[in-house]
Order: structure tokens, then sequence, then C-alpha cells
């Protein structure tokens, strides 16, 4: 039986350079104290010997524990999962963090918290002393749970919250949901559209508000009414649907619609041929996310473009740097950007307008 090739370990580092543990760790975490010719020759002992840090060896330092930790909705992410849809808010999430943290030598974890119990704190409490995160990710509506931001600013752990501006601890991001809803209206008035309806997501959010920002601003730019042209969903399909057909049910409907989520968006599209409509012809359709199953729907969707992972990506930085510099007073937002395809065209000519 052949043997198992045995690990390299930061002992043998430290055997192979003649220098010790503590040395190596110092070198390993960019410590202070450690001369140019040391640091050369421990690190030829790591290329020679094709070692790869560790989070234990990491640790050593005593200060950091190299990790950064993203808290999702734990009901919320385990029904995208069994749903099994093509949403792919977690994998954006990783694609950003994971990335951007391999790169400074650390490693991103997700942990899911009922945040609608009453063990909350209890739960993310265990999770914190498991595993002694250097940051945590906040995402919505965790983002705005009072008690979550106020046991982490407690404890004294830098954290971002992704889809806050509200005052208070911890580092404010946005994802340009104001600025996204304005460019998705916007889009359908260049094409002619003049009755734009907007499903938008549930009151528990704000980037829900938000979005009806944007699209009540780019309305009121162009003169254009937007009474009787909004409902609301949960993001989920059903709620999408209920929305479309009260939409579509005014006497005078929408000639385009502009939808919060994907789901909501694939609802919309499902009612609209149900009731013979064409798509694009009849109506112009727009959504918010743009996962991967939208580009499979015939037409695919025209749809508004996240930047979940360079947000996530910048909010690693961010929390990493927050030992070294102050982090930003005001709120960071990133842009999502408005990918056309086949769902929006130009407004139908009707009789009566």
């Amino acid at each position: 039986m052949a043997r198992r090739r045995q690990s390299v370990t930061i002992k043998h580092v430290a055997a192979d350079a003649g220098v010790s543990l503590q040395t190596v760790s110092r070198v390993i975490n960019n410590g202070p104290n450690v001369r140019a010719e040391m640091k050369e020759r421990v690190q030829a002992s790591i290329d020679k010997l094709g070692y790869v840090p560790s989070i234990a060896a990491q640790r050593m330092s005593g200060s950091r524990s190299y990790i950064i930790l993203a808290i999702n909705d734990r009901d919320l992410t385990i029904a995208d999962w069994r749903a099994r849809e093509g949403r792919d808010w977690v994998d954006q999430m990783l694609l950003g963090g994971m990335l951007t943290c391999a790169e400074h030598g650390y490693r991103m974890l997700i942990e899911l918290v009922d945040t609608h119990n009453d063990h909350v704190e209890r739960e993310l409490g265990a999770a914190i002393a498991a595993l002694q995160p250097d940051g945590v990710i906040l995402t919505p509506p965790n983002s705005e749970n009072s008690l979550i931001t106020g046991l982490l600013a407690e404890r004294g752990i830098p954290f971002a919250r992704i889809g806050s501006k509200r005052d208070g601890p911890g580092i404010a991001m946005t994802m340009g949901d104001t600025h996204n809803a304005r460019l998705a209206t916007e889009h359908l008035i260049e094409l002619g559209h003049e009755r734009i309806g907007l499903i938008a997501g549930p009151e528990g959010f704000s980037l829900s508000e938000w979005r009806i920002e944007g699209w009540q601003q780019a309305m009121e730019k162009r003169g254009l009414s937007y009474e009787g042209l909004f409902e609301r969903g949960d993001f989920g399909f059903d709620s999408g649907a209920e929305a479309a057909r009260k939409l579509l049910d005014r006497e005078r409907p929408p000639t385009a619609i502009i939808a919060s989520s994907d789901q909501m968006a694939l609802a919309t599209l499902e009612v609209a041929r149900d009731r013979g409509l064409d798509i694009p012809g009849d109506l112009s359709l727009i959504s918010f996310d743009n996962s991967p199953i939208v580009r499979f729907t015939q037409p695919a969707l025209t749809a508004i473009d996240q930047p979940i992972a360079a947000t996530t990506s910048r909010a690693v930085e961010l929390l990493i740097g927050a030992r070294k510099t102050k982090p930003a007073e005001h709120p960071i937002s990133l842009k999502g950007e408005l990918v056309v395809r086949g769902s929006t065209a130009q407004a139908p000519v009707r009789g009566a307008s």
C-alpha cells in the first residue's frame, strides 16, 4: 500500500529555515520586527516545500482569526436552495467574497441565522464564539436588525451592512437600488412607454422603498403619472403573479412592468402569456437580479444586474482594512447595470391613449 504523502506544516518550514515557529508566523502574518534577510530565508523555505499557511498557523499571531463571516437569513436561503430555481444570491456573494478573502490570506464562511425568532442573539453569539471572525457581512434583512447590529457593535467586531443606509454602527452599503430602478424606468420611457408598472418588494426591506423612489423619480422627470401602476410582492413567484394580475386588470393597464425580482418577473411573464399578451409586443418586462434563469426564458428577460459580487468584495476589503483605517462615514454605493435582452421593445400603438 502506498504511503500517504505527509502534509507540509509550519514546523517543517521552521526546521528547513532554521528559525522558530514564532518567526515563521510573523513572516506569514507580515508581523513587525522581522529582518528582510529573515523574511527571504523563510519565504524560500515556504516556496521550496510548497507550504500553504493554514488558518491555525495564522492564528498563532494571536490577534486575528483570518475569517470573514457572512450572515444570511436562514428561511429565505434554504427556501431558495430547495426551490432550485436558479437564484444565485449566495453564489454571487461567495464569488466576490471568497476571491477577495483569498487575496488577503483570509477565508469566508456563510452562517444561516433565523432572524425571525427570539433566539437570534443566542444563535449569532454561538457562531461568533465558535469562529471568532475578524469581520461580519450582514445581508438584508439582517443588515437592519438592531439586535444583530447591536450585538456586533457591543463585541467590537467590524461589520458591513449591505442594503442599509441607516445611521448606526457598521459600514453602510447599498447596491444602487434607486439608481437601478431609475435606469430601468428610463429605458422603458425611451422606448415610448408612458404607463410603466412596478411590482415592488415587501415593506420590510429598505431596498424595496429605494426602488420605488427611483421609479417615481424617472416618471416625474418626464411628467408621467404613476397612479394606479404600483403593486407589492414578497420577491416570490406567487406574489408576483398576484401583483401582475392586479396591474393587468386595471382599466388602463401598463404597457411595461418592472418586477423587483426575477421570480416576480417570471410570474408576470406567465400571467401575460395566459392572457394572450405578447412579450414584448404587447407588454415589455424588466427584472431585477439577472440570475441565470432569465437568460433562458422566451424571450430572454431584460434585467438589472445587481453588483452582488462586487459589493461583497468591497465589504471584505473594508473589513480587513478596518483595523488600520477609519470606516467611511457615508453609505458606500455600488451601482448595477441594465442588461438589455428580448423582453423590452417599443411601446405598442393603441387606439386609446
